[in-house]
Order: C-alpha cells, then structure tokens, then sequence
C-alpha cells in the first residue's frame, strides 16, 4: 500500500503525544498499545542527555599509549575520500624531503580537519586501514566565530585508545581484534622442527658393509 510507511511514522508520533498525558497513558493501556516515552524535555546543561553508543558527531585521531605513538601514517587515504574535503594532512619530512618516522612508522607533522564543514559521514573511519581515526560523541564544542575556532589541528584531535573503549567499548573490541588479526599475520613464520638424522649402521645392530650371518641349523 502506497504510503503505509509514512502513516505508520505519523501513528509513532500520535502515539508518543498521547502518551505525554494521564489520560493519554491511560488510554493506550486500554486500547493495549505500547505507551512510549512521551514528549519530554531535560534541564540543559544542568542534566545531560545521555546518547547511544553508535552516536557519532566528529572525528578524532587514535594514538596507543603515548601521543607520540599515532596509528595515522598521514597516507592521505582519508583526506582524498572525504565527500566535503575538510582534512588537510601534511606527511612529516627531513630536509632532504625524505619521511620520517617515529615508532617504525611514518606520521602527520599536519593533520587538520576543518569541523565547520565536516557532514559526520563516518567515511574517513571507514577508508582507514590503520584504524586511524575514529567517531566521537563529544558535541559541545560550540564557538563565537566560525572560521579558525573550527578548525581542529593535530593536537585537538588526539584520543587515547583507551578513550575511545571508554565511550564505544563495543565498536573498539571489533577494532582490538582487527589489529590482534593483523599483528598475527604479520609475525614471522616459526621456523621448521629440524629433521632427526638418518639410523647409521651401527644403530640397527651391524656393522658397516659387513652382513651378519644366520645361526647355524641345529
């Protein structure tokens, strides 16, 4: 039936104004329809409303440990596909233009993400296969400008893996084991159990090209 979608959208949002009031409640439990929530609001900021995990707003950049050990290897990857094109990233490099690495790896001296303009598409999270960068839920971020206040460098964006298990723990153990996979298949073979030697001639109990007689007959 064409339509049926939106008028039960419409019977979602009739339900839940009913609801809002005794009567109302009243008589959705007569008519043994679900109650819902109601319409409600909360005193902000005074109490904070509290989001569900898959919540996202913008992104931040993961590092294990320490600042210094980032995860991201300024590959760019995630700056070509953003939709808006609001990463900059900046690989860090010698003099002589060659990169530079810091825990075996090579990392941004510039990773800005200008958040005036970021849609939250999630597709920077998504592209990167170092597990880079992720979605947080921290929304007040509000400013009285919207030019170089929006503007998220490097350091603003830093996270700690163990935040971001702290806010998303179901999301970062998916995360944990595709590193664990990862670290796996990259460890070295373990090397072949050594061949145990051929039995020599003396081992079988005759000597070396003689041949042992049978016992004579009785």
């Amino acid at each position: 039936m064409i339509g049926w979608g939106v008028l039960k959208g419409m019977g979602v949002t009739l339900r839940q104004f009913v609801g809002t009031y005794p009567a109302g409640r009243r008589l959705l439990k007569a008519l043994r329809l679900p109650e819902g929530d109601g319409i409600f609001t909360i005193s902000y900021p005074e109490t904070k409303q509290q989001h569900a995990e898959r919540f996202r707003y913008f992104p931040f950049l993961v590092y294990d440990a320490t600042p210094d050990n980032l995860r991201c290897v300024a590959c760019k990857i995630c700056e070509q596909e953003c939709p808006p094109q609001c990463i900059y990233i900046t690989m860090a490099k010698d003099e002589q233009n060659r990169p530079l690495k810091t825990n075996g790896r090579t990392f941004p001296a510039q990773f800005d993400i200008d958040v005036a303009i970021c849609m939250s598409c999630r597709i920077c999270v998504d592209v990167c296969p170092f597990e880079a960068i992720e979605m947080d839920n921290r929304h007040e971020i509000s400013t009285h400008g919207r030019g170089p206040e929006l503007m998220f460098d490097k350091s603003a964006l830093l996270r700690s893996a163990d935040y971001f298990q702290q806010i998303k723990p179901t999301e970062a153990a998916t995360v944990n084991a595709r590193l664990a996979a990862k670290a796996a298949k990259a460890q070295p073979p373990k090397p072949a159990a050594p061949t145990p030697p051929a039995a020599s001639a003396s081992d079988t109990g005759g000597a070396s090209g003689t041949t042992t007689p049978p016992p004579p007959h009785a």
